[in-house]
């Protein structure tokens, strides 16, 4: 059964970058957890090439709701082009860590645009 709640992937070329976009998005309450994984390899076609990178992975766990803004964040943080945002919805997780998950996150998307922004540039 889908649930309110989704598990974002973004990928960050480095750890710097992996931590302030972590950061904007706890401070911000627009997740309630996010991991940074290092080691990540990728390959990938960029104009009209194959590249390949040393990446980190953030497994962001966040609101269904908070979609547009948990983009908007990795958006003001990343310096990438293209910034990966992929979204799968959390399915079949316990009770009580989705209770968690909910007590940790905002619970509507209706806050001025510039405070959710403002809170990531103060980091």
């Amino acid at each position: 059964m889908a649930t309110q709640y989704d598990i974002c992937f973004v990928t960050a070329g480095d750890k710097k970058t992996a931590e302030k976009i972590s950061d904007c998005l706890l401070s911000g309450k627009l997740a309630a957890c996010v991991s940074i994984v290092p080691g990540l390899e990728s390959a990938y076609w960029w104009k009209d090439r194959i590249e390949k990178a040393a990446e980190f992975l953030l497994i962001i766990k966040t609101r269904r709701a908070l979609r547009e803004d948990v983009m908007q964040c990795v958006k003001n943080h990343h310096p990438y082009t293209v910034p990966e945002t992929i979204f799968l919805g959390v399915d079949g997780a316990a009770q009580n860590y989705l209770d968690w998950l909910g007590a940790n996150t905002l619970f509507t998307t209706n806050i001025p645009k510039d405070k959710a922004q403002d809170a990531g540039k103060k980091l």
